[in-house]
């Protein structure tokens, strides 16, 4: 005898909304931590902006690894909005809830810029073995139609693995009650263990999206980065070879900025339940925060064509 509609419906349930903790431990004073949290997220927009600016108004920067940079900094400037309106909103004024299908939103964008700033990451190493291994052919290998196609490539990536995360979640059945995240924003791993539901698949679909996307980018950039300095020891003089290595620099510092984070947080969400919930949740805000915080400044100050171009974008706007 089939159940009645009305118990069916009862035996599943979806929350309408989460209760984001924020910082766990310093609630009190979320007051005084947004201060250094807008400071960040202004520094993060702004460097990022003119980093696209400069670039665009710049014709001797329109060249494949200015370009790579710009799909850097456009990433990261949609990874800052991803978690910038959630975290002010919990620090600045206390508004703590965020509606189920919201949150799962979030969440999209949320891995996707991840997932992309990773590829994007990938491509700015390919582009500098390029330029290392067989400079006399950089500009006919990377081409413009090549850029868009790398970028297009990066972007249906990212959204092939991600895009099922969300309907994963929403086929789990959750427990009815007051459900807290442990962050200011949706985290995949933090949402998927509120679940009072058989979590296997999300969490075996979850470690598939990293290690294929994630994983195997970082394994690449490794490839590559031996492939260039196998490239680099067979140059005539130690000049060249500090030449050539010089123009990865911003490159790995980026990665190495990237990937530390990644690593943490993966590492801690996996082993480390035994810490206290604010070492998750500083870790994921070190993860999603400072790399597009840095990025800007790590290309500033390494590179004078960027750095001069951002200037000449602020003398403008200053005049104007």
């Amino acid at each position: 005898m089939p159940l009645p509609q009305s118990y069916v419906n009862l035996s599943f349930f979806q929350p309408p909304a989460f209760m984001m903790i924020g910082i766990p431990g310093l609630e009190a004073i979320h007051g005084w931590t947004a201060i250094p949290f807008s400071s960040l997220y202004t520094v993060a927009l702004t460097g990022n902006c003119l980093i696209l600016l400069a670039v665009k108004r710049t014709t001797s920067l329109h060249q494949p690894m200015y370009y790579f940079l710009s799909m850097l900094a456009l990433t990261d400037v949609g990874l800052t909005l991803s978690t910038m309106p959630t975290t002010l909103a919990v620090l600045w004024f206390d508004h703590r809830l965020i509606g189920f299908n919201a949150c799962l939103v979030q969440m999209f964008f949320l891995h996707f810029f991840s997932v992309v700033e990773s590829s994007v990451l990938l491509a700015m190493s390919f582009d500098r073995f390029v330029a290392i291994s067989n400079p006399l052919r950089y500009a006919a290998v990377l081409t413009n139609n090549v850029i868009i196609r790398i970028g297009l490539a990066i972007v249906a990536r990212a959204t092939v693995f991600l895009f099922p995360v969300p309907f994963l979640l929403k086929r789990l059945n959750f427990c009815p009650g007051k459900i807290l995240l442990s962050h200011s924003f949706c985290f995949h791993a933090d949402v998927m263990k509120q679940a009072c539901a058989d979590i296997t698949v999300n969490i075996f679909y979850g470690l598939y999206v990293v290690m294929s996307t994630v994983g195997v980018d970082s394994l690449l950039i490794v490839l590559s980065y031996t492939l260039i300095l196998h490239t680099v020891m067979g140059l005539a003089s130690p000049r060249e070879c500090i030449r050539a290595l010089n123009t990865c620099i911003s490159h790995i510092l980026a990665v190495l900025v990237f990937y530390i984070p990644v690593i943490g947080v993966s590492m801690v969400h996996r082993f480390g339940r035994h810490l206290p919930h604010i070492v998750h949740s500083l870790i994921a805000y070190v993860y999603l925060v400072v790399p597009p915080v840095l990025n800007p400044i790590i290309y500033s100050v390494k590179s004078k064509p960027i750095r001069e171009a951002m200037f000449r974008v602020l003398k403008e706007k200053r005049q104007g």
